[in-house]
């Protein structure tokens, strides 16, 4: 009942708002404001906005072409400085502006992720804690048919994060994001690099299995595509930053 209410909470809002086919809404239930970064992949077309900023209960519709494939995430304690530099601590794109203009995210961050493939034919998504989490996502698929399910992680995990893998603001006492074990140790079998590089040799760690029991819809480790990555055709999609929902 809580995915159908969702959903129809937000097939409310587009009738209402004329959101066109082949579209991203992004809106922020947080408490607090979330600047969103946009990454198109190599060869996909550079979208309208690619940074902006979603206040409490703000939304924005992004429309992309057929075929496009790419990335969103939410980028956190942003702010600007006295020359004009803008900057974030939790997914900031080294821009130097509110707009990414290409650029990806600093590691940790919760990233959504895209494949869209045009009418009839599945997209492919997913929401991945690989490179770490920095505040809560779903993704929610509207209008489409197949496997369209919600997926994410709806849980704070910044409250329960492993000592070893938190990330501390700048007051060295509140934990802003979780870190990857990757980006925390660097050993080769938590990366899935070196001699781990492949599927059978690259198993989840106990690390990885507190991002899978926490959200186990989500990515937990580079290989985890079997449990974690969805398809739906013809849908267009809502991406929730604190979502009001939660999803097991």
């Amino acid at each position: 009942m809580a995915q159908l209410s969702f959903l129809h909470l937000f097939i409310t809002f587009s009738f209402i708002s004329g959101v066109l086919s082949d579209s991203f809404t992004l809106t922020n239930n947080c408490a607090y404001t979330v600047w969103p970064g946009v990454l198109s992949n190599a060869g996909s077309t550079i979208l309208s906005a690619t940074g902006f900023s979603l206040q409490k209960g703000e939304s924005k519709t992004l429309s992309t072409p057929s075929g496009w494939a790419g990335r969103f995430w939410g980028r956190t304690i942003c702010k600007q400085d006295s020359s004009g530099k803008f900057s974030c601590v939790t997914g900031d794109c080294g821009s130097g502006t509110i707009e990414c203009a290409g650029g990806g995210p600093t590691r940790p961050f919760t990233l959504a992720e895209f494949k869209l493939d045009g009418a009839d034919v599945p997209d492919f998504y997913d929401v991945s804690l690989v490179d770490g989490y920095n505040l809560p996502m779903l993704v929610a698929p509207r209008g489409g048919s197949g496997n369209c399910v919600i997926t994410g992680c709806s849980v704070d995990l910044n409250k329960v994060c492993p000592s070893d893998l938190r990330l501390l603001g700048e007051d060295g006492r509140e934990t802003v994001a979780c870190q990857s074990p990757c980006d925390a140790f660097g050993d080769p079998q938590y990366c899935c690099s070196g001699d781990y590089g492949n599927s059978n040799a690259c198993k989840p760690s106990p690390y990885s299995q507190f991002f899978k029991h926490a959200c186990p819809r989500a990515r937990s480790y580079a290989y985890d595509d079997g449990t974690a990555t969805f398809t739906c055709a013809s849908a267009d999609y809502v991406i929730a930053f604190c979502p009001l929902i939660s999803i097991g």
